[in-house]
């Protein structure tokens, strides 16, 4: 891996997180980073004396480059945060420089200057702009930074409809920048989070802006909540929903089994946001049966969960980080999977066929069933033994 980024006669050393676990071929920092750096450092005066705030810094590199102007940190990812943190502390910068925030606390303090990431949800970027809206004014100065083929009309659409007129560098590394002009003016409130209805039994699913399958339920939970019956017997039971996104599979558990616990866990804040808040709304006498934990993967699991005695995890690995497709984040869930089952305790894994799940699961567990399958999907079965 490419650690070493020298830009305008600095060196940062920056890792992605878990750097154990990532292709010797991927760097912390990607064209749109570097572009934004140079225009920064070469076209904003006063730099350090200025409000800095951070949106969407996959892995730190503006956190670490900027840290000198003290700027706030604004991410959905708890992944991106450990990221940050690690290479912080490699290029020997103090933490208290950076001051963080996730994407379902309000940052109130005005800024001055906004750096933001375009991330790949549309959405995110939506709810991040009409959450700027309270921010800036119009002296605020606003620069966006991606990959020159996320930056559409609609994207610029969406600068111009929230905070003010939009104009767009030319492209540089496949890399673009956007740069936006606040109105100062707030007159649009927010669209999220998005509500759907689930049938037999019906239950109000409330998605904020950045959690997977925010507008319906997904064919893959679908397939799963199709077959539950067909997995052990969940009565009495410690359960974990690992990448639980709006918490749907835990809530028809909850439903379906009255002792059972569930732990709900996902690397987005407000996917775990979005799950507590869906059962607080549909089943709230069971939340004292339930734990809610951002974290990567099951990273320290016993000392985050107040349930420790785990039965059985399920999960719908994703295969991306960022813009990357990988499978290190499925290998990485079903490693912890096995370090916090219980002996007999299963792993229940739902994912595309063409993936190769059944031997990495049996080349873990030393097993591997197939509960169900169909053209798209298999739902896999692995016991600790």
């Amino acid at each position: 891996m490419n650690t070493s980024l020298t830009l305008l006669d600095r060196n940062l050393q920056l890792v992605r997180y878990p750097q154990d676990l990532q292709h010797p071929s991927w760097q912390a920092w990607d064209a749109a980073d570097e572009y934004i750096i140079e225009y920064v450092e070469q076209n904003i005066q006063d730099l350090q004396n200025q409000s800095v705030s951070i949106y969407n810094d996959d892995f730190g590199v503006l956190a670490c480059w900027f840290a000198a102007s003290k700027p706030i940190w604004v991410s959905d990812s708890f992944v991106a945060k450990q990221s940050c943190l690690v290479n912080l502390q490699q290029n020997n910068i103090l933490i208290d420089a950076v001051t963080f925030y996730d994407s379902v606390t309000p940052v109130d303090s005005p800024a001055e200057l906004v750096l933001l990431k375009i991330p790949k949800t549309t959405a995110l970027l939506e709810q991040q702009l009409i959450d700027l809206q309270a921010r800036v004014t119009p002296s605020t100065t606003v620069i966006a930074a991606g990959k020159a083929n996320l930056i559409q009309k609609s994207t610029l659409a969406l600068f111009e409809k929230y905070l003010g007129r939009t104009t767009t560098s030319l492209a540089k590394k496949k890399a673009r920048l956007v740069f936006c002009q606040p109105t100062g003016i707030k007159s649009h409130s927010s669209p999220y989070p998005t509500i759907w209805y689930t049938d037999k039994p019906r239950f109000e699913i409330s998605n904020l802006a950045n959690v997977f399958a925010r507008q319906q339920l997904d064919i893959g939970a679908r397939f799963m909540l199709e077959h539950l019956s067909k997995l052990a017997n969940m009565d009495n039971k410690t359960v974990i929903d690992l990448g639980c996104g709006n918490g749907v599979l835990g809530l028809y558990i909850l439903n379906q089994h009255k002792q059972t616990k569930v732990v709900f866990v996902d690397e987005s804040y407000m996917a775990v946001a979005s799950a507590k808040h869906n059962v607080l709304l549909n089943l709230a006498e069971k939340e004292p049966q339930t734990d809610f934990i951002v974290n990567n993967c099951l990273d320290n699991f016993t000392k985050k969960s107040k349930f420790t005695d785990v039965d059985i995890v399920l999960c719908n690995p994703p295969f991306h980080q960022q813009n990357a497709i990988t499978d290190h984040i499925a290998w990485q869930m079903f490693k912890d999977a096995k370090s916090v089952l219980q002996n007999g305790g299963q792993l229940v894994v739902v994912g595309n066929r063409h993936l190769d799940y059944p031997n990495k699961l049996k080349r873990l567990f030393g097993n591997a069933t197939i509960v169900a399958t169909n053209q798209k999907f298999s739902i896999l079965s692995a016991t600790k033994r």
